[in-house]
């Protein structure tokens, strides 16, 4: 789907394509995990980087401050990570979430990969920790961070500090100059004043455009009005749409995004993962309406949370409402919102402000079609209803044991789809032929590789491995002398 996007025009006074003095070798522009990891590869191959970061230091790291784990390959226990997951596991995982909505040659690079980050992540400073309580689902195949994103972010940052890599905060790029597929460098604002850089390489790793509530509702209409960015306010897609406009091929819909349920009293931005409202797989989902529209148990909920944003948002004002009774409270992660507490159902319909008549109907339908069998929270149990449209297929329990708890859920967009085109050494395509020197990662290419849909941990995975292969590239194209 190719949409209409126009040239950011800076003051072009200022570039002087081919003239002026090279300082840095390579610039990476953003400041996340992906960035981050492309500056230490190319600063570790002996080029000079400066990396651009348009957040104050304070909030610097993007999306990946808000993150807790990364997915990855293992054939043996390794760390932290349990048993095994392999490469044909892993890309079935992937297959089953973006309905086979991916380019398997880029995916299986991620995923086979992956292997390797592990350790290299030890060796700048990350340190893993056991799955907690309400993750331990996710314990043969996630690797959590010890102190969550922001801690990984810190020590890349110390990484790069020890490597003499220049970093900038509150950088805006204005402008991205590329001629003939080969870069020549960057228009930044530093506090109020405009810069031309030039470098030899640069890495675009400044994420989507999910912050522009303008251009999500070109994409989705007015109803994106009424989302919430968990993520970064910083991720406003200006590197995107101007590399767009200059002939960058497309890949990705931009419809299509990693979009969650979030507690509906969430900050417009920024919210992180503490607004996550993980009790769906034990719940009733109904709409402003009161009526259930979703199989709230297809699969287990680290494969089925990032799509949750996107059925709740094609509800009646973009609203949605899970209820639960006192056996399942302790079944999930809590949120950093307390549950609306009821004794009876009729005053969860009164304080959510649903219709009760249609919501108690819909509820007493539901539990009428539990079915009896045994229940197991962290795996598919098969436990299903009969008779009920839609069904549910694992973990239905009738919603019958005061007190009850109620959530209201809203859109929460973490990072949007549509991106650059790369091939599996990372660098953008222009008409089909690659750049001469020019390279993304994360956020801002993942539409290669997820079409739809969403994997937990799988954006940090594509962030490493593919800002490891762009930094590399580009650290060794600088210091080529090329």
């Amino acid at each position: 789907m190719e949409i209409d996007l126009p040239k950011i025009t800076p003051d072009t006074s200022l570039i002087q394509v081919g003239q002026g003095s090279i300082h840095y070798d390579v610039i990476v522009i953003g400041g996340g995990n992906a960035a981050l990891c492309a500056a230490i590869r190319a600063a570790e191959a002996g080029a000079s980087v400066a990396i651009f970061e348009r957040a104050p230091k304070e909030y610097r790291g993007g999306n990946s401050r808000h993150t807790r784990n990364f997915r990855c390959m293992h054939g043996t226990p390794k760390g932290v990570l349990t048993d095994s997951y392999g490469e044909e596991e892993f890309y079935d995982d992937l297959l089953k979430v973006t309905k086979g909505n991916t380019e398997e040659d880029l995916a299986r690079l991620t995923i086979r990969e992956s292997e390797a980050c592990y350790e290299w992540m030890l060796k700048q400073g990350c340190f893993f920790q056991e799955s907690l309580s309400g993750t331990l689902s996710l314990s043969r195949t996630n690797a959590f961070f010890l102190g969550g994103g922001k801690a990984l972010v810190n020590a890349y940052y110390n990484r790069l500090e020890s490597l003499g890599a220049a970093i900038f905060y509150q950088a805006t790029v204005l402008d991205v100059v590329i001629r003939q597929r080969k870069f020549d460098g960057v228009l930044v604002d530093l506090d109020g004043t405009q810069h031309y850089q030039r470098g030899r390489a640069v890495v675009l790793a400044s994420g989507g455009f999910e912050a522009d509530k303008d251009w999500l509702a070109s994409a989705w209409g007015d109803a994106a009005r009424n989302f919430l960015i968990r993520g970064t306010p910083y991720n406003t897609g200006e590197v995107l749409k101007g590399v767009l406009a200059g002939g960058a091929d497309q890949v990705g819909d931009p419809t299509q995004c990693h979009a969650v349920a979030i507690d509906g009293r969430a900050p417009e931005y920024d919210g992180g993962i503490v607004t996550r409202v993980d009790c769906v797989p034990f719940s009733v989902v109904v709409n402003n309406d009161g009526h259930r529209f979703y199989d709230e148990g297809e699969d287990v909920w680290p494969k089925r949370y990032a799509i949750w944003g996107r059925l709740v948002a094609k509800q009646p004002n973009q609203v949605a409402y899970a209820i639960i009774d006192s056996k399942s409270k302790d079944l999930f992660m809590p949120t950093v919102f307390s549950a609306t507490v009821t004794d009876s159902l009729d005053d969860m319909a009164r304080q959510l402000g649903l219709p009760k008549d249609q919501f108690l109907a819909t509820v007493k339908e539901f539990n009428e079609s539990c079915q009896d069998g045994e229940f197991y929270p962290t795996e598919l149990d098969g436990l299903r209803t009969s008779g009920t449209t839609p069904e549910k297929t694992n973990w239905a329990r009738p919603i019958d044991t005061p007190p009850f708890f109620g959530y209201e859920l809203r859109p929460g967009v973490t990072f949007t789809y549509l991106g650059f085109r790369v091939g599996h050494d990372a660098k953008v395509s222009f008409g089909g032929v690659s750049s001469e020197n020019v390279w993304a990662a994360g956020e801002i290419m993942a539409g290669s590789i997820l079409g739809e849909g969403y994997l937990a941990g799988f954006g940090m995975t594509i962030g490493t491995v593919f800002g490891r292969i762009a930094g590399s590239g580009a650290g060794a194209y600088a210091k080529s002398g090329a």
